[in-house]
């Protein structure tokens, strides 16, 4: 099974659709929300990222709801 976290924040549509798709796929997920966790905001500053959402899939990042790499890492 893939290793999956994806940094979210509340007010992004983005980020809903990429979780509705984790979900529906019946994909487990760690969330790391920056509206809530000021850490978890470091932490994406620090990977290079000002945008969200950024799902991370065994180390491979995707940049914003990219269904199609997504669907390509985890072999869907």
């Amino acid at each position: 099974m893939s290793k999956i976290e994806i940094y979210t924040s509340d007010s992004c549509i983005q980020c809903i659709k990429a979780k509705e798709f984790l979900k529906l796929n019946n994909i487990e997920y760690i969330e790391h929300n920056i509206s809530k966790n000021s850490e978890a905001r470091k932490e994406l500053i620090g990977m290079g990222y000002m945008s969200i959402p950024v799902t991370i899939i065994d180390g491979q990042h995707v940049l914003g709801f990219d269904l199609n790499r997504m669907k390509s890492l985890l072999n869907l």
